[in-house]
């Protein structure tokens, strides 16, 4: 394998998983995953935790940006976050004991779903809106929506970024750029995790991958969210709706590949 092919399929993998990150708070592993495994015939634990720790600096990078232009809400991030970790681990137990719990197909459905009700029925809802919700009873749902997504992630094994997003906008009536910050500050600390268990379990990865993807999949997550930061709301609803159906369409594609 030439070093030039190598390096191509990270920055195509690093440039999907960064552009997913920063406009919507996509997990990378749902693109750079079955990109490594496929092109590169990387062994799957080791391709999702490579996925997985690309994943940290660019939405830590990312929610900084969201952060700084007011587009973050900490306080139920950081309540919805420990709540999904709970969950996920529980749902991961659940699934270990229903046989042929076969649900590969579901993250990649999601961002697929997701991008065209972005495109058919965007998110309006303004920071005044969501200033006038109870912080009593929008901490308790952002606790009991934790516990949704964390189990339906755990049983399921992927889409949670795509899954939080849903529920942010949809359920708990959060401003799109709020939802997305929200959303990249928690899988910054779910992302860390994750990665450092598999390279726990699964050992040291391959480096210069590793180095190579963390490094593409920053820089377009940056540029995303610079955007996003700045692009009127239906601008962006629109902006996150193609991207999200491009990269469902690419990874439907590279699954079928491989």
């Amino acid at each position: 394998m030439s070093a030039w092919f190598l390096i191509l399929v990270c920055f195509f993998a690093g440039m999907g998983a960064g552009l997913g990150t920063g406009f919507a708070g996509m997990s990378a592993a749902a693109v750079i995953s079955p990109m490594l495994i496929t092109f590169l015939d990387m062994p799957a634990y080791q391709a999702v935790g490579i996925a997985l720790a690309s994943d940290v600096l660019a939405s830590a990078a990312s929610a900084y940006t969201y952060g700084k232009n007011k587009n973050l809400d900490v306080r139920n991030g950081l309540l919805m976050m420990a709540s999904v970790l709970v969950f996920t681990m529980l749902g991961s137990y659940a699934a270990s004991l229903l046989p042929n719990q076969t649900m590969g197909r579901f993250s990649t459905c999601m961002t697929l779903l997701l991008g065209i009700k972005f495109i058919v029925r965007p998110v309006m809802t303004t920071k005044e809106a969501m200033a006038a919700a109870s912080p009593k009873k929008r901490a308790a749902q952002s606790v009991l929506c934790g516990a949704l997504v964390g189990t339906i992630c755990g049983v399921v094994g992927a889409g949670g970024g795509m899954m939080m997003l849903l529920v942010l906008t949809s359920v708990l009536g959060y401003e799109l750029k709020t939802a997305v910050g929200t959303s990249v500050f928690i899988m910054a600390f779910t992302a860390f995790t994750g990665s450092v268990s598999h390279f726990l379990i699964g050992g040291a990865p391959d480096w210069t991958v590793l180095a190579l993807c963390v490094l593409f999949t920053l820089l377009w997550a940056q540029v995303a969210a610079r955007f996003a930061n700045k692009a009127e709301p239906i601008v962006l609803n629109r902006a996150i709706g193609v991207v999200l159906v491009i990269l469902g369409a690419v990874i439907l594609a590279v699954n079928y590949l491989s």
